[in-house]
């Protein structure tokens, strides 16, 4: 077995990589740029090697800076995680040439299904279904809107290179087929230094569905089932879960057996994932073979028992594979939510800042249940504009499926994170939405079901009179807490009330409490709750009990009442006396500043172009400028017809939030 491996990647996978080699007694490097200095990984690490600047494509994608730092760690394997050089031919290449064992696939494979035009073909070959479309490479734009009225719209356009949903778009008419023609071609530029596109039929109503293969150098190979990934927002998975709801016995076999086919076909060894579109009635087509870990491999471990990583390093090692595909089982229901450092009332776009505060829920393991984090951040540390804006992995198991959902609203209920923005309000929204209980989603999920943006949940009546009953108690033992602050004036004694109004999203719930030892009772109009919990004032998740339920709520204090994150919802809860509710009703609301005249700029991020000059009229939907940020890029367009009176930003500039762009007449 190796001694020293290094990890040629950063953030969460560097990390995960990292737990994998220490169980098996091997010792591990890591490699950083300027920005991760202080980074997660650089701390777990037994070695670290400064490699350049914070951009990837001047130090984690150079494969020679790289190279070196294998050469004066010593180190005998490289384990690359997913994205960089994961599927990189040159760099596994570079590593044979120097005897340095890739722990991944052979150079062959990963050129043969990286590039997505060959893996078709060679999907084909081997007797997998593939989705109708144009392979060859495509020219410019006009070529692109000619193919497309060929293989019918709507068509996907595709990056060659690609991955991890860059240098993709969907093209519904000759106008979107041209411009993500553009967008496509410069991500993948950007992203993987090859800018070829081909495209493809949409298959629409899909689901995303991959299966896991795993495979070694003496000719075994087998799947260890398949994950849901139909969640997804442009492209990018968002919530993954495995075993899928909709497959049948019969498909996940076929499925299965036709991933094995492939991977044997082209020579793979290793970890190894077979992607598919899934329609209605479970017809399935080939979509790429992703040669390396997939993020979320996580839920394949849990419903499985197997060590994905390990598994990686042992096959590298020149091992056989300890499981045959018969001894392969589902075990349970496992579920992944990855927490993106993005604002989902802002259009999920990315934020950047400080984590001043990061306190994921309490990791545990047992018969019932399992709470897992994988994670490369830390409560101080930073997320920078350099890299992709995944923070953690939140996994939660449980022998069904139901059981694993109110598990992982359980363990988002009480994730803290502060000082970004962030997804956990839009990944509880999810995990109480009807259809995604039901298993019936597809991959326009997001876009059906949020189609002007989440602004965030209404609960329901009921669930609100849950949260107005904690939130009375809470308030009531602040107000306990205050009459024995010491050095009050003798004729001001401060009484507590029992009876108060509750009032949050629009309701007000009169309430009656009777306290005791053991806890409140909350009495409304018409029923009782019954509230414990240990929670103190100061304390920023409140862990209660009602009715024998165990909720968690995130709590921070504010005038007459609380801020109380819960279930997806954001609210402001106001606690008052009955004359003090009754006089709010009169106060005037304040509004908001007209900013209808300004371009503001949405994230903190890089102008990548200005299409506009001052004294333009533009149109409604005309594109006005780019702006990339986290390696994806954003265009803002007119919202109606009007005239450019001002621009404050050129090409090159980096803006931070609500920084105004440009001025309209």
């Amino acid at each position: 077995m190796f001694d020293k491996i290094l990890i040629a990647n950063r953030g969460e996978i560097a990390c995960r990589v990292i737990k994998s080699a220490r169980a098996m007694g091997i010792k591990t490097v890591a490699i950083y740029s300027d920005a991760d200095a202080q980074a997660l990984h650089v701390k777990m690490a037994d070695e670290a090697v400064h490699i350049g600047p914070s951009p990837a494509n001047q130090s984690y994608i150079v494969i020679e800076k790289v190279m070196q730092a294998i050469r004066e760690t010593g180190a005998q394997a490289v384990h690359p995680g997913y994205g960089f050089l994961s599927e990189n031919t040159l760099f596994a290449k570079a590593l044979e040439a120097e005897g340095i064992i890739f722990i991944g696939p052979p150079a062959h494979a990963i050129e043969n299904m990286g590039d997505k035009i060959t893996s078709k073909k060679l999907a084909q070959e081997a007797g997998v279904n593939t989705v109708p479309g144009y392979m060859g490479v495509i020219a410019d734009a006009d070529e692109a809107v000619k193919i497309s009225n060929e293989v019918g719209y709507p068509v996907m356009l595709k990056a060659s290179a690609g991955g991890g949903g860059k240098g993709m778009r969907i093209a519904w008419n000759d106008a979107e087929a041209r411009e993500g023609f553009q967008s496509s071609k410069n991500e993948a530029a950007n992203s993987f230094g090859d800018d070829r596109i081909f495209i493809e039929k949409f298959v629409t109503q899909p689901r995303h569905i991959e299966i896991q293969v795993l495979a070694d150098n003496h000719g075994n190979c087998i799947y260890l089932n398949e994950r849901e990934c139909s969640i997804q927002r442009r492209n990018q998975k968002v919530i993954e879960e495995a075993p899928s709801p909709f497959l049948s016995p019969e498909v996940r076999k076929a499925m299965g057996e036709q991933s094995c086919a492939l991977a044997q076909a082209v020579g793979y060894t290793s970890a190894g994932t077979v992607e598919f579109i899934v329609d209605r009635e479970q017809n399935f087509y080939f979509l790429e073979m992703n040669t390396r870990l997939q993020v979320e491999h996580p839920v394949t471990e849990l419903i499985t028992g197997v060590d994905l990583v390990e598994q990686m390093i042992r096959v590298a090692n020149g091992q056989t594979l300890s499981l045959t595909q018969d001894e392969v089982q589902i075990n349970g229901w496992a579920m992944e939510c990855r927490l993106y450092a993005e604002d989902p009332y802002r259009g999920f776009l990315p934020s950047i800042g400080r984590l001043t505060r990061y306190r994921p829920p309490v990791e545990s393991h047992n018969a019932t249940t399992v709470v897992r984090n994988d994670t490369g951040v830390f409560e101080g540390g930073e997320i920078s504009i350099f890299y992709d804006p995944m923070i953690a992995k939140l996994c939660t198991w449980a022998p069904d499926r139901a059981a694993a959902i109110a598990e992982m609203r359980n363990a988002l209920d009480a994730f803290e994170v502060e000082g970004i923005g962030h997804n956990i309000p839009f990944l509880s929204a999810v995990m109480d939405h009807p259809k995604f209980c039901a298993g019936t989603i597809t991959t326009a999920f997001i876009e059906e079901e949020y189609p002007d943006g989440f602004e965030g949940v209404d609960l329901s009546a009921d669930t609100l009179k849950v949260v107005a009953a904690c939130i009375a108690a809470m308030y009531r033992l602040g107000e306990i807490r205050r009459t024995r602050v010491s050095g009050r004036m003798d004729n001001h004694e401060r009484r507590v009330r029992d009876d108060w109004v509750v009032s949050l999203q629009g309701h007000d719930f009169p309430v009656v409490i009777s306290a005791d030892p053991n806890g409140s009772t909350v009495r409304f109009e018409n029923g009782n709750y019954r509230v414990a919990s240990d929670w103190t004032p100061g304390k920023s998740i409140a862990l209660m009990n009602v009715d024998g339920t165990d909720i968690a709520l995130k709590v921070e204090k504010c005038t007459s009442g609380f801020r109380i994150r819960f279930r997806g919802a954001d609210m402001r809860v106001t606690v008052r006396s009955p004359r003090q509710a009754e006089l709010a009703k009169l106060m005037i609301e304040k509004t908001p500043p007209d900013t209808s005249k300004l371009l503001l700029c949405p994230m903190p991020g890089l102008i990548v172009k200005v299409e506009v000059s001052i004294g333009d009229e533009v149109q409604e939907g005309q594109s006005l400028c780019t702006i990339e940020a986290m390696k994806m890029e954003n265009i803002l367009r007119a919202e109606k017809k009007s005239i450019i009176t001002k621009i404050h930003a050129t090409a090159g500039d980096s803006l931070a939030v609500d920084a105004v762009i440009m001025e309209f007449e």
